[in-house]
């Protein structure tokens, strides 16, 4: 499957249950406007309803990346206003990708800013090319990070780099990033290792990814108590799964291949 949307480019490879969508306004840097928000999300609806008529779960990832070299260097500032600063959609977008059923991977080359540093944060993880650049420049616009950046990095990182990359709205190195928490990686090919690191989630128990997902979700919005609790809700819930069946009798069994349908 290939959509061309009026900002995205959307794929699906069926082979291997990966989406891929591309944000597609290379001339801004691929800065967010209303309808970037809006095409990054009827994306991944689009990559979601792969699943319709399936027996099982056919979608397992999805990578996300920006056209011609730019992640996406922020919001699109000739959309705002002194009444409205955005779209009504401005966080919507970032919501839509932290609660999207599988994982979504960051795939980040050249400017990540603002907005679009705030979207690959809403991302479960985030590979980067060691040129790419970091930041959330709002402070020099007068504004602060209007859809959790602060917050992102201080969970991702620590309170202390969030204040210091909002309040300086320099730009900090993929290395960096790194070191702090930002990105999960900055491999030396970047493009296989994105591939490589999606086909093997993809691989794995849908179901299960799925559940872990959740569960990464919910231990930032919870106590540990109440995070564990969940955590055996959704331990007994995939007891109950023909995947589960399929794992187990693969553990029993050294000859035996598994197939996962996310059932």
């Amino acid at each position: 499957m290939r959509e061309t949307l009026e900002t995205t480019v959307v794929e699906f490879t069926p082979e291997t249950g990966i989406g891929h969508i591309t944000l597609n306004r290379p001339d801004a840097l691929n800065a967010l406007s209303d309808q970037l928000r809006a095409d990054l999300i009827e994306g991944l609806r689009l990559l979601e309803s792969e699943n319709e008529d399936q027996d099982g779960i056919a979608l397992r990832a999805v990578i996300v990346e920006g056209a011609d070299g730019n992640f996406c260097a922020g919001a699109d500032i000739t959309e705002f206003s002194e009444s409205n600063p955005g779209a009504s959609s401005e966080r919507h977008h970032y919501e839509f990708i932290m609660e999207f059923p599988v994982p979504v991977i960051a795939k980040i080359r050249g400017y990540c800013l603002g907005g679009g540093l705030e979207t690959a944060m809403a991302c479960d993880f985030r590979f980067a090319d060691e040129d790419a650049r970091f930041g959330l420049p709002e402070v020099d616009l007068g504004i602060v990070p209007g859809a959790g950046g602060v917050q992102f990095i201080s969970r991702l990182a620590n309170p202390a780099a969030a204040k210091e990359i909002a309040m300086t709205g320099e730009h900090i190195s993929a290395d960096r990033a790194r070191d702090l928490g930002i990105v999960t990686r900055v491999p030396d090919n970047l493009d296989e290792a994105t591939r490589d690191f999606a086909e093997t989630i993809a691989s794995k128990p849908p179901l299960s990814i799925q559940a872990i997902k959740e569960s990464g979700n919910i231990a930032t919005q919870t106590g540990l108590r109440e995070g564990r609790q969940y955590d055996r809700r959704l331990f007994e819930r995939l007891l109950e799964t023909a995947d589960h069946e399929e794992g187990a009798k693969a553990f029993a069994e050294d000859d035996y291949e598994p197939e996962f349908r996310g059932r």
